[in-house]
């Protein structure tokens, strides 16, 4: 069995930082679950360009505010507590940060090995 707290996660080099978002990586490749789960926090009025060709992303709202735009079809969805979006079709999208902090727990697949970040195209490399 594994446990962890999200402040002791906080407290280590699981806790990842950049200028738009901040992710706590609570689970990782080498947990060996076949997934990654992160805490991540979107900060207010900010846009980040993100394409994961290589993972699959599940993202659940659990407080803040924001909103996700498809890149293919210029679609814009509003982000609020309790909004589940799944990035099934390695979708090309933004993401904004609203008025508020957004406080986000996503799953990803394959699992992260805890130190990506998104390259010039918005895509985290394969591990």
């Amino acid at each position: 069995m594994i446990v962890r707290t999200l402040k002791e996660c906080e407290q280590s080099e699981r806790r990842v930082v950049s200028e738009n978002w901040e992710s706590v990586r609570m689970l990782l490749k080498d947990d060996n679950m076949g997934f990654s789960f992160h805490i991540t926090t979107i900060k207010a009025n900010t846009e980040t360009h993100i394409h994961y060709q290589n993972h699959l992303e599940s993202v659940y709202c659990m407080s803040g505010n924001g909103e996700i735009q498809t890149l293919a079809d210029n679609k814009v969805y509003k982000i609020e507590p309790g909004t589940l979006y799944i990035l099934d079709q390695h979708d090309d999208h933004l993401l904004r940060g609203g008025s508020e902090d957004m406080k986000m727990a996503c799953v990803f697949n394959p699992p992260l090995s805890g130190k990506e970040v998104h390259d010039e195209n918005g895509v985290y490399p394969v591990d």
